[in-house]
């Protein structure tokens, strides 16, 4: 046989075991803010980042750290990065949160055609193999920094349900959200005005169990398109909301707004129970991150 004419599989740059498939669902599931998105994953030493973007006004990423997975092997000398169906990466792990025992999902990046490789063997011996196609991405997901100008962040923190409440309320004036956050009296306050007037003001304060967190030492005001706004909580699944970790909100100077979202990546109590390091159950945490531009037509002063 004419060696030239067999070529060689690529070598695997990733290969990884996931305990808890249903949290990379519900993550991945918190990003996806319409029927067909493209996404692009960067795999590293330090695990696995997926973005989502919608032309310069918005982004988001999961972020799952290596210490979220039960094995993870890196050996590749430039970190590959690779382009794939959003809603087809969730739809094929989904299959997999249906099987049951205690075997995890292993994923390996690049197959031979430089596939995402999916395996899992259950606890009756049931194989289930998937490869979702890759492409290569066309540009590289942008860089977004909280510029403070050396003062202190603006920022607060509160339960997930009780924000994504507060922005689904503000559904009916649509259009344009003005977030406003003052350190006297203090408290965030967001106004909605499009169809009509809606404003729903947050007071500050330390024995109400609304808060987490609260860092606001000047006022600060900017506008933003609901939809774009509304997408940074659509889509949290009610296992998150449940969790309840918490939510945090920040706005740099220029008006960049970040919204985080900490998820807990728990394994099962069988999971648990056969392989788990107990020291290490409750540091599966990992979080979702948006980036929202402030409206381009802003006309209000920001920070005074």
């Amino acid at each position: 046989m004419d060696s030239t004419a067999t070529q060689e599989a690529p070598e695997l740059a990733v290969r990884c075991l996931l305990d808890n498939v249903q949290g990379l669902v519900d993550a991945l599931s918190c990003i996806r803010w319409k029927k067909q998105q493209d996404a692009i994953c960067e795999l590293s030493e330090h695990g696995m980042v997926i973005t989502v973007e919608e032309w310069t006004c918005l982004q988001a990423r999961v972020y799952f750290r290596k210490e979220l997975f039960r094995e993870y092997q890196y050996q590749a000398g430039v970190r590959p990065r690779f382009g794939v169906s959003l809603a087809l990466l969730i739809d094929c792990l989904h299959t997999f949160t249906s099987s049951t025992g205690t075997t995890a999902l292993e994923l390996c990046y690049p197959g031979p055609d430089m596939q995402l490789l999916l395996k899992l063997i259950d606890a009756n011996n049931s194989c289930i193999n998937a490869e979702i196609r890759t492409r290569i991405p066309e540009s590289i997901p942008r860089e977004y920094i909280i510029d403070d100008e050396g003062n202190l962040p603006i920022s607060f923190a509160v339960k997930s349900a009780a924000l994504k409440e507060v922005i689904d309320d503000l559904e009916w004036p649509g259009s344009n959200i003005t977030i406003t956050l003052s350190p006297a009296p203090p408290g965030v306050s967001f106004r909605g005005e499009g169809h009509g007037d809606l404003q729903i003001d947050l007071p500050y304060d330390t024995q109400q169990d609304l808060f987490i967190a609260f860092q606001c030492n000047r006022h600060v005001s900017h506008r933003y398109k609901y939809k774009f706004l509304r997408a940074t909580t659509s889509q949290i699944p009610n296992s998150i909301l449940k969790d309840n970790r918490g939510s945090k909100v920040t706005i740099g100077s220029t008006g960049l707004l970040k919204v985080q979202h900490l998820i807990s990546v728990r394994p099962t109590h069988a999971q648990q129970h056969h392989y788990m390091d107990p020291s290490q159950v409750h540091a599966r945490v990992s979080y979702i991150e948006f980036y929202v531009m402030p409206d381009e037509d802003d006309n209000n002063e920001g920070t005074q």
